[in-house]
């Protein structure tokens, strides 16, 4: 297969690697490719006139073998710090001839990190054919290897980049042909990990979606599975000034053993210690003219889900006139 010679590999299927089943599967050869060549460990990105996977380590440059270095060190800095002052670290999702490299780090941080808890959250796209497999992958690594599976599940946002470059190098589009499809998908991905969930206390998840079906779909297997807010091992995420008529009524939902719990617009806009379900609104910073660019490209995708942002308002103003509240604060 191109991976190494016969006189390496005549020891590779041994009682020891085989165990009790005599066979090897997937992980189990990931596992021996990882321990005997190292090959899976090289970043890899796709070739421009090939379109196939390569190392991509062996072009690094002197300078860029030293950018790599710091970067793995700044990741170790962070995941530590996060340890110490006990909050969770999600690394994003990025293009599918990027996220190979970002998912092996983050499988590595997580391998050290994740022991007694999910500190690190790997990102899955759902938008993605193959997202379902890399869950379940990931899912079955946590538990062979006894880490604490961690994850943020979106629907994906670079698919008119992605098409255009399998278009241009001539490889098969990645993305899942209709909308519908994606949903399907993000349901399937969602589902089975709060399956996990329901087995595994320690594991977690992020649902970082806009779409009200798919928080009605979550709420509604939650009660199915009797998840508890209380336990938190489920995550609401929207971005600030987005999506709150989803946002705000998530804490306000619940079965009984939520205990009629309310969730109120904390004015600082984190997380309300009272609150129904662990709802969180995502708040990008950085430069301005780095950041409004983002902001808008975000706007202009969810700009059907604007409506129901103003029709929230309006309400919340409606009330507060007829309540006598418009002056007052709720604390």
């Amino acid at each position: 297969m191109g991976i190494t010679s016969k006189a390496e590999i005549e020891d590779w299927f041994t009682a020891e690697t085989l165990g009790l089943s005599g066979t090897v599967d997937l992980l189990d050869w990931g596992s021996l490719i990882d321990s005997r060549t190292k090959l899976s460990k090289h970043l890899v990105v796709p070739n421009a006139q090939t379109g196939q996977l390569e190392p991509l380590l062996s072009r690094f440059t002197e300078e860029e073998e030293l950018q790599m270095t710091r970067m793995l060190q700044r990741m170790d800095v962070l995941a530590k710090k996060a340890t110490e002052v006990g909050v969770r670290l999600m690394v994003d999702a990025e293009q599918t001839y990027f996220q190979p490299a970002i998912s092996r780090l983050t499988l590595e941080m997580q391998r050290k990190f994740n022991v007694e808890k999910p500190l690190i959250f790997n990102t899955y796209q759902c938008y993605l054919k193959d997202a379902y497999d890399n869950v379940t992958l990931g899912v079955e690594l946590a538990r062979r290897e006894c880490w604490r599976f961690g994850a943020k599940l979106v629907r994906g946002a670079y698919l008119a980049q992605e098409r255009a470059h399998a278009a241009e190098i001539g490889y098969e589009d990645p993305i899942n042909p209709t909308y519908e499809a994606t949903n399907a998908m993000y349901h399937r991905c969602l589902d089975y990990v709060l399956e996990e969930l329901k087995h595994n206390a320690k594991a977690k998840v992020m649902v970082a979606s806009h779409n009200e079906d798919t928080v009605r779909f979550t709420l509604r297997r939650m009660e199915e599975l009797c998840l508890h807010p209380a336990d938190h091992q489920v995550y609401f995420g929207q971005l600030l000034g987005m999506c709150d008529q989803i946002s705000f009524p998530l804490g306000e939902w619940g079965p009984p053993w939520c205990d009629g719990v309310r969730f109120w617009a904390c004015t600082s806009w984190r997380i309300c210690p009272h609150a129904g379900q662990a709802g969180y609104k995502y708040v990008p910073y950085g430069p301005v003219m780095e950041v409004l660019p983002y902001l808008s490209h975000r706007a202009l995708e969810n700009s059907s889900l604007m409506k129901g942002t103003r029709q929230l308002l309006w309400l919340k103003l409606l009330r507060w006139l007829r309540t006598g509240s418009l002056f007052h604060c709720r604390t």
